[in-house]
């Protein structure tokens, strides 16, 4: 756990920490109702009375004293900006290569938009429950109390964040396997710096990581997203040195192809714009 902390806290800070800064529509590979429904099969929320509620005041307090460890607190802080810029900074690291639209446009284009397909599942139960937050019932400032206003009018079941950290880890899991218990153990922190923070409890989080793996199956149901899927693995074989002159030659035949089409489309659309 201390090895993972270091690792997380020496991730570069030169990148950019907004949300989102790709503004490029996502094309994912289901639509909300395509999606396994949570309502149908995921257990409600704990209610306020039992054993289950009082286990999550449990780690809620267990998360405030996390805080007094600077180190675990900023990584946490750092997890709470929504998005896949945040995902590519603290991810790129145990997955073993900076992630980028430029550099590994395929690992990119997987990782975009198989993690916001998988988002997609909490749409329903966050509308549907609309669970107050710990900082909304205990009355008390989060790690970042600028994120107040909108996650108080957002359902706390499930967290979103941990879903979408636990989705980029079993996706990065698959394109590099031989890193799956780094990533895997940085998704699960990501989902516990929620806590951390104070805006989620701990049933959330675990609802979030069993609703990402079965967000995540049911991408291997589109053949469009396994396509995606094996042009992620080839890029990776070719930049980190893996691939062999046959498969080399593929990846720069399939990317030119590539390049070429997109490069068509992009003058088709200027030409339309002029007009």
């Amino acid at each position: 756990m201390k090895k993972l902390l270091m690792m997380a806290a020496l991730v570069m800070a030169a990148v950019s920490v907004k949300a989102q800064s790709d503004p490029t529509p996502v094309d994912a590979y289901f639509t909300t109702k395509e999606m396994p429904d949570m309502l149908k099969w995921c257990p409600a929320p704990p209610d306020t009375i039992g054993p289950a509620f009082a286990f999550d005041i449990m780690q809620y307090m267990w998360g405030k004293q996390m805080r007094n460890c600077k180190e675990r607190a900023d990584i946490a802080i750092r997890d709470a900006v929504y998005g896949l810029d945040c995902i590519i900074r603290e991810f790129s690291e145990p997955f073993g290569m900076q992630i980028s639209k430029e550099e590994t446009p395929e690992i990119y284009k997987v990782l975009r938009e198989g993690t916001a397909t998988c988002d997609s599942i909490c749409t329903y139960p966050k509308k549907y429950y609309m669970r107050k937050r710990p900082f909304m019932r205990f009355h008390e400032q989060t790690l970042t109390p600028a994120d107040e206003p909108s996650l108080s009018k957002n359902g706390s079941y499930p967290s979103g964040h941990t879903l979408l950290g636990w989705s980029s880890a079993l996706l990065l899991s698959e394109i590099n396997p031989d890193r799956a218990d780094t990533l895997l153990a940085r998704g699960y922190m990501y989902g516990d710096s929620r806590m951390i923070v104070g805006a989620h409890w701990q049933s959330d989080v675990n609802a979030a990581r069993l609703a990402a793996s079965a967000a995540y199956a049911r991408l291997h149901t589109s053949e469009r997203f396994l396509e995606q899927m094996r042009r992620a693995r080839e890029e990776y074989r070719v930049k980190a040195g893996l691939a062999t002159i046959v498969e080399i030659k593929a990846y720069q035949k399939a990317a030119a192809k590539r390049a070429k089409e997109a490069a068509k489309q992009a003058a088709k659309a200027k030409k339309v714009a002029i007009r």
